[in-house]
């Protein structure tokens, strides 16, 4: 097994535990005042809209909280963002909140039908083992990683990532996979176990011969042959078209070769990641702010809603690459960064204060073909805004 490289500013995201903030750059300390004051409001809706089943925000449908159960993917993040808000402050109101809405997904570990463990269970479990070292979270997240590799198929060299349209898909594999790889690669850092390695690496590796076109682009799904193992159809469920670049799986093919770097110091994957980020970037399509639109190829463009939460990943994401280029190349890395958190820290895409029902980002766009949350805040959003400022504020303290 290669040697696990470690992080440079301690994993990351540990900023505040590691006495690396020396003064907050002025963006980061505002955004962190105007969150803690919305997502108190947050908490306020949400508990009130909670029932039995619909436990986490979502996002707003029909000028109403859309609430959704543990078991969708989205349900790790609100912990998440709880967690994260604890780190910025060190209060223990968010202590106790995000330990409530962390315990909320406890049951998602053994649940074998989803390959979004790492969405669900390490947003959530992996912040609060990070924070707290409490060893019944490492526990969850160990039997969570044992679970996700259930779905993992030798003679495919993939993790496998739905299971509907079996009439249309052998073994359909989607972009936003990669983002759940860091769950395994953690988990043979806490056990020695490699196994779980192997089978992230091997992911990795194989997305790149498949998922990729020629400008660096990726498809959103590939399905392929379950005996022979090779690739069989490339095609979209979210995107515009299937030759299409959507904005988000762009995102999550960045963020993921950059973690995937981080944890195997295999340089393909930090050269993938470098490729990605060229083409989101260079592309003339792109708008001034950096807020892309939903999907880089839509003819509609300009008159086509934009997708916040593709620029949260995409900034979260060039964070932790700059520190693994040169130092020209972090320059430019960070610059894009940052232009994207003012972007999104403007009033043309975050809410209002306690409005929106404490949603932190607007003007996010989850699955536009379906028309569904279209133009619409999104928790994923706010997750990812929040880690990339964890991740600015730590850098501009080594700065």
């Amino acid at each position: 097994m290669k040697k696990i490289i470690l992080s440079t500013i301690c994993g990351l995201l540990l900023a505040s535990n590691c006495g690396l903030i020396i003064a907050q750059p002025k963006i980061v300390k505002e955004n962190v005042a105007f969150a803690d004051k919305q997502l108190t409001y947050s908490l306020e809706q949400v508990k009130a809209a909670t029932t039995d089943k619909l436990n986490n925000p979502r996002t707003i449908k029909d000028g109403k909280l859309s609430m959704a159960p543990s078991w969708e993917w989205t349900s790790g993040f609100y912990p998440g963002i709880l967690w994260y808000m604890y780190e910025y402050t060190n209060n223990p109101k968010w202590l106790q909140e995000a330990r409530h809405f962390t315990k909320l997904t406890e049951s998602q570990q053994f649940v074998t039908n989803t390959h979004d463990m790492g969405f669900k269970m390490y947003c959530g479990y992996g912040n609060g083992y990070r924070l707290t070292g409490d060893t019944a979270y490492q526990r969850v997240l160990i039997q969570s990683a044992n679970t996700l590799i259930t779905r993992y198929n030798p003679t495919v060299g993939l993790i496998r990532s739905w299971d509907f349209n079996k009439d249309r898909w052998q073994y359909p594999v989607i972009i936003d996979n990669m983002m759940n790889l860091e769950l395994l690669f953690w988990a043979t850092k806490a056990t020695g176990d490699s196994t779980y390695y192997h089978i992230a690496y091997n992911h990795a590796k194989k997305t790149i011969e498949n998922h990729f076109r020629a400008d660096n682009s990726s498809f959103h799904v590939v399905d392929y042959d379950t005996i022979s193992g090779q690739s069989r159809l490339k095609q979209t469920w979210q995107g515009y078209a299937d030759g299409s670049a959507w904005a988000r799986g762009q995102g999550w093919g960045l963020y993921g070769y950059t973690l995937c770097y981080r944890a195997t110091g295999d340089k393909s994957f930090l050269e993938q990641a470098k490729k990605i980020e060229k083409y989101i970037f260079s592309h003339p399509n792109m708008p001034k702010d950096l807020v892309p639109y939903w999907d880089f190829n839509d003819p509609d463009i300009p008159n086509t809603p934009r997708d916040a939460s593709a620029a949260a990943i995409y900034a979260s994401a060039l964070y932790e690459l700059s520190t693994y280029v040169s130092k020209t190349e972090a320059k430019d890395y960070l610059k894009k960064a940052d232009k994207i958190i003012e972007s999104l820290s403007s009033p043309a895409y975050r809410s209002p204060l306690n409005e929106n029902f404490g949603f932190l980002l607007l003007h996010s766009t989850g699955a536009k073909p379906f028309k569904s949350e279209v133009d619409e805040p999104l928790v994923y959003a706010d997750y990812y805004f929040l880690e990339a400022l964890l991740r600015k504020n730590s850098f501009a303290a080594k700065r």
